[in-house]
């Protein structure tokens, strides 16, 4: 991105973004990209802004240091805006990253239209951690800086073995590992590791899990009774939706739980349901086997109306 270099160069005061409920894709880019610019420009001032994060990705360089209030008052001469398909998906920052003086877009969602002074959108990539390595100088960056890159793709590719991983993707992944990055740990604790709490949700959804079109699809929600009573928060419902797609048999899966309003919905395919095409025609977005959005109703018209959208594709 021949503009990154410019822009960062002219800037004093740089804040970094990414979209609402932070995975490890958007934690990973931003922190990475934090932690490239404090390695290799002098004298920068770079806060990043999130929703709170997950504690397991405590662990990652800067992590301690996100700022989860927006401040209205500050202006910016640089703003990035991370891992986001659309301008609403920063929706808690949004008047911020408004005000800045300069703002760039870096995501690789295939819904993402583009938008900011300037952008670089690349939906053959598997994670914006991976759009990252495309423009950061490979001697530059720093150990601190890998493990929050590899963070990202490990978590957008499944652990390498979503249908988004390509050999750029293993290249790139084999680059960072040669920086020293904890493998086993990163993998182990930020992607498989689940607390009790977690493991009760699971088998909730699992529990009231039904299947349609013969098997093919397989839906499931959450109420927020559910999250009462284990004193649980809807990021621990994170890798519920992944559990339900490898089901024998199954296509797609969608997982729902309540939000005000309506319900999150959160999609995903194995070979022929295009998910970020149903999410867009619901003001969402994600990539063609992952994808999720927001719905307005009660449970049974959002779970009636997403399962016909796939029954469509079917």
């Amino acid at each position: 991105m021949k503009h990154f270099n410019e822009q960062v160069l002219k800037a004093d005061k740089i804040a970094i973004t990414g979209h609402i409920h932070p995975d490890g894709d958007c934690i990973g880019s931003c922190l990475a990209l934090k932690q490239y610019i404090l390695d290799n420009y002098s004298g920068k001032k770079v806060d990043v802004y999130l929703e709170p994060i997950s504690t397991e990705f405590y662990f990652l360089s800067h992590a301690d240091e996100i700022i989860t209030e927006s401040n209205d008052e500050e202006v910016y001469d640089l703003f990035f805006v991370l891992d986001c398909g659309a301008e609403d998906r920063y929706e808690p920052f949004a008047t911020m990253v408004n005000h800045a003086k300069t703002l760039i877009g870096i995501d690789h969602h295939i819904s993402n239209d583009g938008f900011g002074d300037f952008c670089k959108i690349d939906p053959q990539a598997s994670a914006t951690c991976e759009v990252l390595c495309q423009i950061f100088e490979e001697d530059k960056i720093s150990k601190e800086c890998a493990q929050c890159l590899y963070t990202g793709i490990v978590h957008d590719t499944g652990v390498f073995k979503h249908s988004n991983t390509t050999r750029k993707t293993m290249e790139y992944a084999g680059m960072l590992l040669e920086k020293g990055v904890s493998s086993t740990k990163i993998i182990d604790e930020t992607f498989y590791q689940k607390t009790f709490v977690q493991n009760q949700l699971l088998g909730k959804a699992l529990l009231k899990s039904e299947l349609y079109e013969k098997g093919q699809i397989i839906f499931s929600y959450l109420s927020e009774e559910d999250f009462k009573d284990l004193q649980a928060s809807t990021s621990d419902s994170d890798g519920i939706i992944d559990q339900l797609r490898i089901t024998k048999g199954v296509e797609a899966a969608v997982f729902l739980y309540p939000i005000k309003d309506g319900y999150k919905v959160s999609m995903r395919s194995n070979e022929t349901v295009n998910v970020s095409e149903i999410a867009k025609s619901h003001g969402g977005g994600g990539h063609i086997r992952a994808a999720g959005c927001s719905v307005k109703g009660n449970l049974q018209d959002v779970k009636n109306m997403i399962i016909n959208d796939i029954t469509k594709q079917l």
